[in-house]
């Protein structure tokens, strides 16, 4: 396995941070975040015209990338920023399932999305689901040719901003099962979808939403009835992958400005980097980031790969980010003071974030225990 960046890669690589560099500050990002939607859609299109929705998306769907090292590298680039834009939501999740299970018909949206004109979300979470992915409890049953979709949907990313929503619910089977789950594109203001948005603790946006006996035509059903389970799978295994890339790119903003504080923060009379139990501090940090980005690196090559080794390296990936992260973040804040729990003082919101991203799509504990899981028997 090559790791190494394609040309194409190292240049898309750049170019998103010189963008991010000269035009996305900190507190653009921030003023944005306390916006009606949590993000700008003027932002949303540069990001469009400059190809990076397109960049998570193979040819055949009107994109120019979608493998493993492509969301590895925008991922990265965007944490380092602190980007709050519907990447994830629109287009690795929602997009992914569409673009797997979608016809032709329903997958002409992904050129609107690509193009920035359209916003997805994926409503697959349920209150009482946590980070199982067959739990689900919402039902789908036949109504002629149709379906009516009947259930709630918990922490839905950028839900409360998206036009088309992606949910899925239940045509058989208990509510932990693999099988019987289905897959349905719905217009966000189809009668019966009932959205409540809120703003989350690191910046994002999400939503509640309610189908209360939504009724949908025949061709709102994405794929096989029933199977839509292996989509779902992929898609939030190319999540992760995107999470741990940012996780990595937050953790590198964070060493960085640790380290230029302890070269010019002076006690008794001298830059406090200087002091041993910090330098062997430092050094722990550092070491463990190049760790978890060995680990992302690794997940990204294998999202390909057949599904118990793939994913066994994302959870591998998303629980080393997901300890790491924590340790950055703390390590970070400590050895600033106070001053890293300032509004002003940008550490504390990379710190945030980083801690959040553990809690998305499964926590240090859950994807260790999936891994031993996966370890001990094929999946």
């Amino acid at each position: 396995m090559d790791f190494n960046h394609s040309d194409d890669r190292t240049m898309l690589k750049d170019m998103v941070s010189r963008f991010l560099t000269d035009n996305y500050t900190l507190e653009d990002r921030n003023r944005s975040a306390e916006s009606t939607e949590g993000f700008s859609r003027d932002v949303w299109a540069q990001f469009a015209e400059l190809g990076l929705i397109g960049a998570l998306f193979d040819e055949k769907h009107g994109g120019f990338g979608g493998g493993g090292f492509d969301i590895s590298v925008l991922f990265e680039a965007l944490g380092r920023g602190l980007v709050n834009e519907p990447f994830l939501a629109s287009a690795i999740l929602a997009g992914g399932i569409i673009a797997e299970l979608g016809n032709d018909d329903q997958k002409e949206i992904l050129a609107d999305v690509i193009a920035g004109k359209t916003l997805l979300a994926l409503a697959h979470g349920e209150p009482d689901s946590r980070y199982d992915l067959s739990q689900v409890s919402s039902r789908a049953i036949r109504s002629g040719d149709g379906w009516i979709i009947q259930g709630h949907k918990a922490v839905v990313l950028n839900g409360d901003s998206a036009d088309h929503i992606v949910t899925t619910a239940r045509l058989s089977g208990q509510d932990w099962d693999e099988d019987g789950l289905a897959a349905f594109l719905i217009p966000a203001d189809q009668t019966g979808v009932d959205r409540r948005g809120y703003p989350t603790i690191d910046g994002l946006h999400a939503a509640e939403i309610s189908f209360n006996s939504v009724e949908l035509d025949a061709d709102a059903l994405l794929g096989e009835a029933g199977g839509a389970y292996p989509a779902v799978e992929l898609s939030v295994a190319k999540a992760n992958v995107a999470l741990a890339s940012e996780a990595v790119g937050i953790m590198d903003v964070c060493r960085d400005m640790t380290l230029d504080y302890l070269q010019t923060r002076k006690q008794f009379g001298v830059p406090i980097g200087k002091f041993q139990a910090l330098q062997h501090r430092m050094a722990t940090v550092l070491m463990e980031i190049e760790q978890a980005r060995s680990a992302t690196i690794n997940a990204a090559g294998r999202l390909e790969l057949s599904r118990p080794d793939r994913e066994k390296a994302v959870s591998s990936a998303k629980a080393l980010a997901g300890r790491v992260g924590r340790l950055v973040a703390e390590e970070a804040i400590q050895m600033h003071g106070g001053i890293a729990m300032t509004w002003e003082y940008g550490l504390g919101h990379f710190a945030k974030r980083l801690i959040m991203i553990d809690h998305q799509f499964g926590d240090v504990d859950y994807h260790l225990t999936r891994f031993s899981e996966l370890s001990r028997s094929p999946v």
